[in-house]
């Protein structure tokens, strides 16, 4: 099983086949509004914006796991999202990322990957599927390390 034959529902609530991005690089990334690290969507963005012509996208998945820190409504998320950070990646519902009623997407990662231990937790995906690598919320979207691993995976051919 690679991540593309999972699905989750976007944050409008309509089901979503993350087929879709099948021969894209993804980074999944578990987001909070009311975190120390949530202006880190803005570096997701650029990421998203600066990358998304070679085939990359950026999959964010809001969590109230950590710290009680995304109360809000799908709405509420999407306008923040919005007015806060100009978000144009794609965002789905709120999610479990561990324990009892963990969402399907983050089981996968977790077994490939391992458990995140905080908001914004980065699983990079390969275009065939496969998990790369995982970031801990401290590795920023520009940072260094993460930059390396997204121009490797970039390079490497659709599948």
């Amino acid at each position: 099983m690679s991540f593309f034959d999972l699905s989750a529902r976007r944050l409008d609530g309509q089901p979503q086949e993350l087929s879709q991005y099948r021969g894209q690089v993804a980074l999944v990334v578990n987001t909070a509004s009311e975190c120390g690290f949530t202006p880190q969507y803005d570096g997701l963005e650029k990421l998203y914006e600066a990358h998304k012509s070679q085939g990359f996208v950026v999959l964010g998945f809001p969590s109230n796991d950590f710290g009680g820190q995304e109360p809000g409504t799908a709405e509420e998320i999407a306008t923040f999202c919005d007015t806060r950070f100009r978000v144009k990646f794609p965002l789905f519902e709120k999610v479990k990322t561990k324990g009892e009623g963990q969402s399907p997407v983050f089981a996968w990662l977790v077994k490939e990957g391992g458990e995140p231990k905080w908001n914004f937790h980065k699983y990079l995906i390969g275009r065939d599927g496969k998990l790369i690598k995982a970031f801990s919320s401290k590795v920023a979207p520009d940072d260094r390390e993460l930059a390396s691993a997204l121009d490797a995976a970039l390079a490497q051919p659709g599948s």
